[in-house]
């Protein structure tokens, strides 16, 4: 059995629900060596999340993101934390909403995941910089 774990960076986007399954595993290689394993995924943020979900029809994207923004508000009277925008605290809700981590299963090489899944940024911030994930790779070489 062998471990791997790095840290990457995916780029800046803007606020929204965002595909970067291509983007991530760009980024490593190291998942071609595994026969059977699990990759865990990890974002080091506070006002950005990552799921799985549909990764071909763009409307369920957008549909997620106009339904986080009618569900958590912005500028909300009762909220405290306010400093960083109106933004930042619905952004810390979505994010404990939807999580922080994955952990997906890895056969052959490859994410084991369905056809029609990918795995998505959730962007909660107006203006957010790059978003710094740790993935974790376990499992038995090829």
């Amino acid at each position: 059995m062998i471990w791997y774990q790095k840290e990457i960076s995916l780029k800046a986007r803007g606020r929204g629900f965002h595909l970067v399954t291509d983007e991530l595993l760009g980024q490593i290689p190291e998942i071609k060596k595994i026969k059977t394993g699990l990759m865990h995924i990890l974002i080091k943020h506070t006002s950005a999340s990552i799921t799985l979900n549909e990764n071909y029809d763009s409307d369920v994207r957008s549909d997620m993101e106009k339904y986080f923004n009618r569900t958590v508000k912005e500028n909300e009277p009762w909220y405290d934390h306010n400093s960083e925008g109106a933004d930042d605290m619905p952004a810390h809700i979505k994010s404990t909403l939807i999580g922080n981590s994955l952990t997906i299963p890895i056969s052959n090489g490859k994410l084991n995941i369905g056809t029609w899944q990918g795995i998505y940024l959730c962007e909660h911030r107006n203006h957010a910089g790059s978003r710094k994930i740790v993935v974790t790779i376990f499992g038995e070489e090829i």
